[in-house]
């Protein structure tokens, strides 16, 4: 199961993350999200469980815990959309 965990203070590492859930039971990745420009944490992430009851566990445990001074949210994380643009179609457009 992939656990979106989201509210991360800028210290946190992903060894840190995994060691939180590794509590919990057995886990696959932990993954922190970076800005692209700038290389700094967007202060979210997700962490892979391959056990889905441990994963559950886990996020019930964890969700609202504080880690480093921060209270963190977990949950199950939702598959990424995809977007078919930003724009509104116009109709009668024409070339």
């Amino acid at each position: 199961m992939n656990i979106y965990v989201s509210n991360l203070g800028d210290q946190i590492t992903e060894a840190s993350l995994h060691a939180a859930f590794s509590t919990h039971g057995e886990v696959s990745s932990a993954k922190i999200i970076l800005d692209q420009f700038t290389g700094y944490p967007r202060g979210f992430g997700f962490v892979e469980m391959p056990d889905e009851a441990q994963a559950t566990e886990a996020i019930s445990k964890i969700d609202g815990a504080v880690i480093n001074g921060r209270q963190i949210s977990a949950k199950e994380a939702k598959p990424k959309e995809t977007h078919k643009g930003s724009y509104p179609v116009r109709s009668g457009y024409r070339k």
